[in-house]
């Protein structure tokens, strides 16, 4: 490649808060064929043929998000691709990883998946990869997945809520551990224990809601998949962690040696159960909104490293599914739509605990590209995909569902004041829009 200083850049974006895996600091950003080519000093004096200055607003890494349920095909009511990726950009959001559930038919065979990225190809606002599943059905088989692009392979250990994708046991998790081994996958997993839940109450108490799944039911799952992971040498990673009383597990399997881990969400960090309304069921998801002493768990294990990324878990379901008219949780789907508010949620509570957008870039944008291994992406450097976000870190918004891109306005946050404010992102040097995204592909981490 030419040097950029020699000849005229794409985009330059200077701003005094450049927050780079170093650090924050005054900095611009040059891009070439939607790749960073230059971090130079502020006020460098470069050609560009665009260039935008954004004063004291920080510019953050593209985030990453890798838990997020489009539901295409089969389920597009539920969520697509245009709606779900156009949710995403406008939260800075450039990169997704799409889970192979709710969708229909679900991403358990090469043939779903090619379909599912059919669809994808001229309706992605941002770039797209996907997730395949190990269930029961496919078990032996899970290399043509991977050879087809998976970045790897979601299972779950208690029932999905939907029959197509059925639950794994322990000992089917065993041999799936082996065969994703074989594969040099990574296997995610719903670590619910189905033995530890009890059965749900019909009502709109959320009290007994979150009594049929104790904490102790993802305390013995996470053990056991700690403990196959010391054994085994498996890749594994924990989806959506709500209750810190697992940590200690995982971070004596981490000690041991074990390659694992673990993804908590922005609604487990953002809310608490004792705010929650009895029938509200726009808070109902599965694992549960647990108490403000498991949430301020998670946050120490964020800080110590001992919990690796936070990821959406976008679930979206049609309104009529959450039953809001009866209040009924045990009726309701389990599921928090937050694509778009991700980063104001998260950055809201973070520097309220002292963290700064280092630490939220590491976690949303950073982290879960590693884990995924998707190269090039979730870092400010040279080198790295010009997938940029500028930031408002001090603007304050409240949330009005009926602005939402997402497909369908329900959301727990309605009415709630955030911090932060996403002014822009780019994707690759430019503003993402639908079918400018990109499919990617596990084999290389590269467009398809």
């Amino acid at each position: 490649m030419p040097s950029p200083r020699s000849q005229p850049l794409d985009l330059v974006v200077r701003s005094d808060r450049v927050v780079t895996p170093t650090g924050e600091r005054p900095a611009a950003v040059g891009v070439v064929g939607g790749t960073i080519a230059v971090i130079t000093d502020r006020n460098a004096r470069l050609a560009a043929i665009d260039e935008v200055d954004i004063g004291r607003d920080a510019l953050l890494p593209g985030l990453v998000d890798s838990h997020v349920h489009v539901n295409e095909p089969g389920r597009t009511h539920w969520e697509g691709f245009e709606t779900a990726t156009a949710a995403a950009a406008a939260g800075g959001i450039t990169t997704l990883l799409d889970m192979p559930l709710n969708a229909l038919p679900p991403t358990t065979t090469a043939a779903a998946l090619d379909r599912k990225r059919a669809l994808a190809r001229e309706r992605c606002a941002i770039d797209v990869g996907f997730w395949g599943g190990a269930v029961p059905g496919n078990l032996g088989k899970l290399s043509d997945l991977v050879n087809a692009g998976a970045f790897g392979l979601k299972c779950f250990l208690v029932d999905s809520g939907v029959p197509e994708f059925p639950a794994l046991t322990p000992r089917e998790l065993a041999a799936c551990m082996r065969e994703v081994r074989a594969l040099d996958s990574l296997l995610l997993v719903h670590a619910e224990d189905s033995s530890a839940l009890r059965p749900g109450v019909d009502g709109p108490s959320y009290a007994d809601f979150l009594a049929s799944r104790p904490a102790s039911a993802e305390v013995r799952a996470v053990a056991l998949v700690a403990r196959l992971a010391v054994q085994l040498g498996t890749r594994a990673h924990i989806v959506h962690l709500s209750a810190a009383d697992a940590v200690p597990a995982i971070a004596s399997a981490r000690r041991a040696g074990a390659p694992l881990t673990v993804e908590t969400c922005p609604h487990y960090l953002t809310l608490t159960a004792e705010t929650i309304p009895d029938g509200a069921t726009e808070f109902k998801c599965c694992p549960p909104i647990r108490d403000a002493r498991q949430q301020e768990g998670l946050w120490e294990a964020l800080a110590r490293g001992t919990i690796d990324c936070i990821v959406s878990d976008h679930s979206p379901c049609p309104p009529a599914m959450k039953h809001t008219d009866t209040g009924n949780f045990n009726a309701a789907w389990g599921g928090i739509a937050s694509l778009e508010l991700t980063l104001a949620l998260v950055w809201t509570q973070a520097q309220r605990r002292g963290f700064g957008l280092a630490d939220v870039a590491r976690w949303m944008a950073d982290a879960p590209a590693r884990i995924a291994r998707i190269p090039g992406r979730g870092r400010i450097a040279e080198g790295y995909r010009a997938d940029l976000v500028w930031f408002t870190p001090r603007e304050r918004f409240t949330v009005d569902p009926r602005r939402l891109r997402q497909r369908h306005a329900l959301t727990p946050y309605a009415g709630m004041t955030l911090t932060g404010l996403v002014r822009r992102t780019w994707l690759a040097g430019s503003a993402p829009g639908p079918g400018g995204g990109r499919l990617l592909t596990a084999r290389a981490g590269v467009p398809a």
